[in-house]
Parts: C-alpha cells; structure tokens; sequence
C-alpha cells in the first residue's frame, strides 16, 4: 500500500502526466511512489462533416493540456515538477512547412488538423493496402485497420492533395504531436510508429528495422521516403526517453513550469493505460508481465498482452518489440465501441428518459442494476445474468477490430420484442455488458492460440467502475480480475514516462513496479460461468449467420 507522508510539499517529487483521450485532456500531479495529489479535466471538440468523419484541432487540444497541467500544478513550486509524460489517441495530425495546422478536413479549414482515431473514411484505402500482401502486415495482425495512420495519409494523398499533401511540413501521431509541441524535438515514439504507421521494430534476423520503402513504394506514397523519412519520423526513441532538452522556453510558459524540465517520450493513451496497470499487485496474484492481459476501457477497449518472444496472431496487432515494455513483444487486440456502445444501448431506448428520472443523482448505470437485481428476485433465478436468456447481442456496432479485424462487421440484436420498458432496457443493457464480455474472450482464446498464457485480467478506464462490466468479465473469461486501488491508469502511464525521463527510477519496468499500487481483485463465479458457456456459443453464431445472411444478399442487383 502507498504510505501516507509528512513530508512539506517542496519537498516532495512530483511528475505530471497528460493523457489526451477522444473527447477530453486530463492531467494529474504525481509523486514517484505513483500517489496522485491532484487532477483536471478539460473537453475538447470534435466536428463530424460527414457520417464516419470526425476531426479535432491541435490548437484546441494544446490549449486544453496548458490549462489542466496549470491547474494541478498550482501552488506547487515550479522546481519540485521534476518531469512530464503525455499520452494521446493514435489520431493523425497534419501541420504545414512551419508548423501550423494544416487541414485534414473536406471543410478546408486549417484549424481541423487532426483525423481521430475512430474516423472511417478510409476504408478503401485499408483494403487496397491489405490486397498488396506485402510482409509488414504481418506485424498488424496481417490485416491493416483504418484506424491506423497509413490509410488515412493515402485518404490524404487522394482527396486533399493540395489543400494538405503537397503543402505538408509533418504528419504525426498525436502523442508525438505533443512532445515536439512541446519541446521542439522531432522525435517519434516507438510505440506510436510501430503500433499504428507500420515501423518494423522486428528482432534479429526479422525484416530490417525501420521503414520499408518496399511497402510505402507499393502503397503509393513513397515521397514521404525523402529527407530520411523526415516528414513521418526520422527520430525514434523508446517510450520514456527523454525528448530533445526539454520543455521549450515557450511550452514551459504556455504550462506555468521551467524550462528544460525533462520531457518522456509519449505512448498512444491506451498503451499508457496498460502501463499504469501492469504494476498493480494483489496478493495470490502472480505479478509476471507476460501472464497479464490489461484491458483500458473507454470509448473503446484495447487490450494489451506481453511476451518474451514475438507470437504472431491473425487479426490482432503486433507483435511489436518494446512499444509497452522494453524488451517485451506486445500484442494488441480491441474493440471499436464499447463505453460508446454501452452508452449508445441506453440513450437510444425508449424507456432511457425515465430510467433517467428515477435514478436521480445516481448514474444511470447504478440504477439499472439494482433494476436487474430486483428482476431476477421476483423470477427467482439463481443469478441476474440469467435475465439474457433469450436476449442476444453482436456487439460490433462500429466494425470489428480483433480477431476478426473486420470493419465492414455490424451489431446484432436477438430476442426482440414490443416491450418498451425499464426493465426491457435493463435486459437489453446487461445483454450487451455480456456481449462486451465475450468479445473479450473471443480476443483472448486468440491470443491464446499463438502461445499467450493468462493468469488474471487487468482493467482500468470508465467501463471498470461498473461492478456488473468487471464480474461479468470475470466470469465469461474464468480469470480474476484486478482493478486499481488508483483507477486512473492512464494518467499514472503518462507521469510514469515523466518519471522515467527524468531518471527517478532505473528502467520502465523499475517505475511500473514502483509507481504500480495496490489492487482489488474481483474472481470468476462458477453459476454464471457456466450459464456463459451456452451464451459464448450464441455469440459466436450470431457472427457466422450475419455473414451467411450477406452471402445471400451479395448478388441482388438494385435496378435503377
């Protein structure tokens, strides 16, 4: 457990980590046994053109990261802030030849510099990239998502050629956007370029390392080879290294700290999530890396595996050396929507307005569980997911990630009626949290198909404060699993970077040990167990029927 201290609070080391997420920036003030002392939240927009599009500006996410890191660090002496981490979205960034925003956007606004993660608008630049077969997919799960960065700079090529392409001075990932924001250095993390622009980072005897000119050559954008990759990244450093000299003279104003305070080079958000969890600790729990799959719940959920040697997995992402741990192989799989998934289930039932009212100032969430609790009671079942069964649900209702990596995937609904009620909503509500759930395990007997071996889930992120999302987790998967004492992962993996930047702790694996916490550990109930057993099968049916029904439908021709 973390101690208390008496020590005065100049005396005290502390790092900020700023974690940019999908709609908001958030910073904490940390100290270097990983105890958090403040946090500060600040939204931030998104403007959606067209259906799949959704744009956000640098300037005002720059402007959100100086007014959350002013907040947390006030009425703290500049000098006592010995380092600072950043963690963002893998959203693509565009600025001109001096570093200005330049448009991404069919608006033609240069304010609208930033293509977030979850715009589709290449998904036929994904499919041409993946009909090349070229060897590097191999390291992507052997299917290139459109969320990642190389489709949507061939969308850019194609559609915005002069309004962005040719006027292009840098594109970044957004993590990376941060730290040359902020300190002037045009270094690129490891774990942005590997995860999501096809950068080999393979091992000895693999691909050569660094950028294939082959795969960019045969995907049509082999200018962004000249200058030694100048544009894309010609600089890239492990996460944690210090970047350049440090906060800028200008950044250190725009922050409220010093100059030349030392800078970690960033993660992409969820990475930092997996991080901040990898070190939490409960006892009976084995503590090894290479046995912990941490789940970072938000909007979406990615979830990160580790091994000592590179297990390649069809449709997941990676394997990538040291992009989470130096000297470990990630494995990243996910699911598109989940937080925006639960959230989009209830908003759009009917019964969502009253559910609303009668749940007063407790979360809607809360309210439909003991809604759930009360249900099964009166139908005296031995456990309320028992409530779903004959409600069924596909939860891909924005494209699958992993395994199937398949975009083109939508959600399923079975066992719809004409009811329109609260406790409709609930049943369908919990049929969802289970769905969410086996998509979980559906990633994880993937992963453990190529070699990967679990003794317990980590979770952290907006969905893990929900009881009823963690046992239901625990209980489809038949593993425990551990949710900080400190929720905000994410938060510590971006101060952990400061930490590590400024040489408080020896290695990455030294501060996530040292900064990591206690956990809670929530185990797996047998009853409901095997009650998923029956409804993991209906899952992976329902799957199998929406592609026969497509089959079927493929050859009908519309007449105009």
């Amino acid at each position: 457990m973390t101690k208390e201290t008496n020590e005065t609070p100049s005396k005290t080391t502390y790092f900020v980590g700023v974690d940019v997420g999908t709609g908001s920036v958030r910073a904490a003030l940390v100290d270097n046994r990983g105890k958090f002392h403040k946090t500060s939240t600040k939204d931030t927009k998104t403007w959606t053109p067209k259906a799949g599009y959704y744009e956000q500006s640098t300037d005002d996410i720059w402007s959100a990261c100086c007014s959350v890191v002013k907040d947390v660090t006030e009425g703290v002496p500049a000098a006592d802030v010995k380092g600072v981490g950043f963690d963002a979205t893998c959203s693509l960034v565009a600025v001109d030849k001096d570093g200005k925003p330049l448009t991404i956007s069919p608006t033609g606004e240069n304010a609208r510099n930033v293509m977030l993660w979850l715009d589709h608008r290449a998904i036929e630049e994904a499919s041409f990239i993946n009909g090349l077969g070229h060897p590097v997919l191999k390291y992507v799960g052997g299917t290139i998502s459109l969320e990642m960065e190389t489709p949507k700079l061939l969308w850019l090529k194609k559609n915005l050629r002069k309004e962005c392409w040719d006027r292009a001075g840098w594109f970044f990932d957004l993590p990376d956007f941060l730290t040359w924001r902020a300190t002037g250095a045009d270094s690129r993390s490891l774990c942005s370029l590997v995860c999501k622009w096809t950068y080999v980072a393979g091992a000895e005897g693999a691909e050569a390392a660094g950028w294939s000119l082959d795969f960019f050559t045969q995907a049509g954008l082999a200018e962004l080879a000249e200058g030694g990759w100048r544009k894309i990244g010609a600089e890239v450093k492990e996460p944690g290294a210090p970047c350049g000299a440090g906060l800028s003279e200008r950044a250190a104003g725009e922050l409220g700290l010093l100059a030349g305070t030392p800078v970690g080079t960033s993660m992409i958000d969820a990475h930092a999530g997996a991080l901040g969890l990898l070190g939490c600790s409960a006892p009976g729990v084995p503590r090894d890396f290479h046995t912990r799959l941490g789940l970072v719940c938000g909007t979406s959920t990615c979830h990160m595996a580790v091994s000592r040697d590179p297990l390649f997995v069809r449709g997941v992402w990676g394997p990538y050396r040291s992009a989470l741990v130096p000297g470990y192989w990630l494995n990243e799989g996910g699911q598109s929507a989940t937080g925006k998934l639960v959230d989009h289930v209830i908003e759009t039932h009917p019964a969502a307005s009253s559910a609303r009212a009668k749940a007063g100032g407790r979360h809607i969430q809360e309210y439909l569980l003991d809604l759930l609790k009360e249900m099964a009671e009166r139908q005296n079942l031995p456990c309320v997911a028992m409530l779903t069964k004959d409600v069924h649900v596909w939860p891909d209702f924005h494209g699958n990630r992993s395994p199937l990596a398949d975009p083109s995937l939508q959600g399923m609904i079975c066992g719809l009626t004409l009811s329109a009620d609260e406790e409709n909503l609930a049943v369908v509500y919990l049929a969802t949290i289970q769905a969410l759930a086996y998509g979980t395990r559906h990633i994880t007997e993937a992963l453990a198909r190529s070699g990967h071996v679990f003794r317990c889930l980590l979770m952290c992120g907006g969905l893990s404060r929900s009881p009823l999302f963690v046992q239901t987790q625990a209980d489809a998967a038949g593993l425990p699993v551990l949710c900080p004492c400190q929720p905000e992962s994410v938060l510590l993996g971006a101060a952990i970077l400061g930490a590590c930047a400024a040489g408080t702790h020896s290695s990455v694996p030294a501060a996530v040990q040292a900064m990591g916490g206690p956990a809670a550990v929530v185990r797996p109930r047998e009853l409901d167990r095997s009650y998923h057993e029956k409804k993991y099968k209906v899952f992976l049916r329902m799957v199998e029927h929406q592609k026969e029904y497509r089959n079927i439908m493929s050859d009908f021709i519309v007449l105009k």
